[in-house]
């Protein structure tokens, strides 16, 4: 008789081994499943928070311009960037904040600065570390984003918005640096900056009300000369890449002194407790499968031993020893399958809650992070995908294989004549 067929028949006559067999196999598989969601899991988690959160680097140079900025911006590492150009502009049809501290004395009226608006060209508010941190907060409208590079808007702190009147949609007036020329801008958001007023007195321009924040072209047609930025802001995706940026930096802006900071600890907050669950994740899969064959090669060899009258008869009729250790195999990989199909729909509902727990519990140790507006939800998503699943099948036969080649070996060494002596 074929062995498999004599597996099939095996299998139906020793029905409660069989009902046993495939729950010690769903349980391994449903496990094994888990733990591969479980590394998708935090694979998209990581790969997010490389988006949201990120690496950022600062970069100040006394040769950065706005085009270099661009050229760095351009990168392949770079998901976001920020140059800074701080200039200095007066206004008109507005009336600047003033200290309510009376001016010492032996300052004269005259001496300050014509200019009271302080300006900041940005090409990126979000990724300003005020506004990323919270301690600036946006009570209206919008910040500055690339869309705006050709556009003239602003974005006014709320004291000054306050005394003027100001809302999102007004338009008001700056006046250039040499005072010949008046640049309109359209208020598109309004923030408040938690930086209180000083207790002494403070020239205008340096009062945290009168900062304002316009599109970096803006901020080169009110102060034509201001050539280079005070800095510029990249976020990258890991502290890895930030040696490739460093090095196109020194190409572009030469062997001259700049700058280099990268500021990786929001990162290692948030990305590396997702990593160390992905790290668990897989010495998961790695414990199940070792004991998954340790478990079903002890029932197999029980299984041998019990059955040693039945292959002693099949070696007398003259059957062939590795075609026995084959219907042990097939009997056992009769059983994986179903068992992972089994565990497939099982393992989502699992593997969802221990990722909700797992995932869940890191991100609630972790510090706060910087988070842009539009980012989504940071629950983890398990969903089973049918490379997972081949993964498990693939898993399962070979446990079936290393849990009945072995106990196999023992076949090997039997003797008919011997076997049934002993049962006589």
């Amino acid at each position: 008789m074929n062995f498999v067929k004599r597996a099939g028949l095996s299998l139906r006559a020793r029905k409660a081994r069989t009902a046993v067999l495939l729950g010690i196999f769903v349980v391994i598989c449903t496990l094994l499943l888990g733990g591969f969601l479980l590394q998708g899991a935090t694979a998209r988690q990581e790969a997010d928070a490389q988006r949201t959160i990120g690496v950022d680097v600062t970069l100040k140079g006394k040769t950065l311009t706005p085009a270099l900025a661009d050229r760095l911006g351009s990168s392949p590492q770079v998901h976001r960037y920020n140059p800074r150009l701080p200039i200095e502009a007066g206004a008109r049809g507005i009336e600047p904040l003033e200290s309510d501290i009376p001016r010492p004395r032996g300052k004269r009226a005259g001496t300050s600065t014509p200019r009271p608006l302080a300006l900041n060209g940005v090409r990126d508010s979000g990724l300003l570390l005020p506004f990323s941190y919270g301690s600036n907060k946006i009570t209206a409208g919008r910040g500055i984003t690339p869309e705006d590079a050709g556009r003239r808007v602003a974005m006014v702190e709320k004291r000054l918005a306050s005394k003027n009147g100001l809302k999102v949609g007004d338009t008001i007036r700056a006046l250039s640096a040499d005072g010949k020329s008046t640049v309109p801008l359209m208020v598109v958001g309004i923030y408040r900056d938690s930086t209180p007023d000083p207790t002494r007195w403070t020239p205008p321009h340096l009062l945290p009300g009168n900062t304002l924040y316009v599109p970096v072209r803006a901020a080169q047609q009110l102060s034509p000369g201001a050539a280079d930025l005070a800095e510029a802001v990249f976020r990258i995706g890991s502290p890895e890449q930030a040696e490739q940026l460093h090095a196109q930096a020194r190409r572009l802006l030469g062997t001259g002194s700049f700058d280099f900071r990268v500021n990786d600890k929001a990162y290692k907050d948030q990305v590396r407790p997702i990593q160390r669950v992905g790290t668990f994740a897989r010495l998961i899969v790695q414990l199940i499968a070792v004991a998954g064959a340790l478990v079903l090669g002890l029932i197999v060899m029980l299984q041998i031993r019990e059955r040693r009258d039945e292959l002693g008869m099949l070696l007398s009729l003259g059957e062939k020893k590795w075609k026995l250790i084959g219907q042990h195999t097939v009997e056992v990989a009769a059983v994986a399958l179903p068992a992972v199909a089994v565990a497939a729909l099982a393992g989502q509902i699992a593997a969802q809650q221990a990722g909700d727990a797992l995932l869940g519990h890191q991100e609630s140790a972790s510090l706060p992070r910087p988070r842009s507006p539009d980012a989504a939800d940071d629950s983890p998503e398990m969903r089973v995908q049918p490379s997972d699943v081949g993964k498990v099948a693939g898993i399962g036969l070979g446990i079936s294989l290393v849990s009945t080649v072995v106990p196999g070996i023992g076949i090997l060494r039997l003797h008919p004549r011997s076997i049934l002596t002993d049962s006589e």
